[in-house]
């Protein structure tokens, strides 16, 4: 199956660069330009920038990880049609904000439907045909949960796509932060291969075609993204993002690695909350503005630094992480 992966990577970085220009044209068509919040004076420049550009990356994941998955592919298939439909639920609430010319998007409550109806569809699943155990990080240990792994499983969906969600802040943050993830998973599901026997290992070796399918299509992403961004994922595609690894977790009943691999998620998210919690109780702020990054922003770091230093923090502690699993 390496072949596979190489293969999966490469198809894809190739095919998301030849679909950019079709993108481009199609946001333009639409207008589709995103629309910033006032009070973010460090992105005024960015006005106007075509979004939804998630499409570079999820379209040809999508179809690649199809295209090079073998036998036993029941797994890879749940996968990327959860990264769509958590796509096609991020370009409604897009389209939306370009067709109102405004920042906002679906209800609060719409997307939360939508997220629920969704997860709850893979936790039926994943307690059918997957089973209620999970590992525990850097052992061979499982813990049976039992009917209780449904609600675990939509929490799962629920914190991480809006944790994946709220990193997209900055020029190839949520990007370079995501590749970082998907690198090291892909590192330590096949570290982890030597616990399986088929069919299961032949689902994870589909699963790990898929990961470098979007491994490929990130990274020709990050190409337009990098600061200055010509095009913003938009929640097209960092909703596809926060499903698809939500989901390889799951299948792979590793979700307690979510918040070590994506430690920065859980921070971001946890900053937000924490600022949100803290205001109303006070009406006084912990950061000079929420997500994390943007405090850093305020407090006048270029948010190429900012990207960098998420990646380089990141990249330190996911491979601490591969280093234990390694020699457990």
């Amino acid at each position: 199956m390496t072949i596979s992966y190489f293969l999966a990577f490469f198809v894809t970085f190739l095919l998301s660069l030849l679909i950019s220009p079709l993108i481009f044209a199609f946001s333009k068509k639409i207008k589709a330009g995103q629309t910033i919040l006032h009070y973010v004076k460090e992105h005024a420049g960015k006005q106007g920038t075509p979004t939804m550009g998630g499409l570079i990356f999820i379209i040809p994941a999508f179809i690649t990880s199809l295209l090079f998955a073998r036998q036993d592919y029941l797994f890879l298939v749940v996968t990327v049609l959860t990264m769509f439909s958590y796509g096609l639920l991020g370009f409604l609430d897009d389209y939306i904000k370009v067709y109102y010319k405004q920042n906002l998007g679906l209800k609060p409550y719409q997307k939360i439907i939508g997220q629920l109806g969704i997860s709850l569809i893979i936790s039926l699943f994943v307690y059918n045909y997957v089973g209620s155990d999970i590992y525990l990080p850097f052992s061979n240990t499982t813990v049976n949960l039992g009917f209780f792994i449904i609600p675990a499983v939509i929490f799962v969906f629920i914190a991480t796509v809006n944790s994946v969600n709220l990193i997209d802040g900055l020029d190839g943050l949520c990007g370079s932060v995501s590749v970082n993830f998907l690198i090291f998973f892909l590192l330590i599901s096949l570290v982890l291969a030597k616990n399986f026997t088929n069919p299961y290992l032949t689902e994870l070796s589909n699963l790990c075609v898929s990961v470098c399918s979007m491994l490929g299509g990130l990274v020709a992403f990050l190409l337009f993204n990098i600061f200055p961004a010509k095009i913003f994922m938009g929640d097209t595609g960092s909703l596809a993002i926060g499903g698809f690894v939500a989901c390889l977790c799951v299948l792979t009943k590793q979700m307690l690695l979510i918040p070590i691999l994506g430690f920065l998620y859980v921070i971001t998210a946890v900053s937000d909350i924490v600022q949100v919690v803290y205001f109303k109780r006070t009406r006084k702020r912990v950061f000079k503005m929420a997500p994390l990054h943007h405090h850093f922003q305020m407090c006048g770091i270029h948010e190429n630094k900012i990207v960098f230093s998420y990646f380089t923090v990141s990249f330190i502690l996911n491979l601490i992480c591969l280093a234990l699993y390694i020699y457990m």
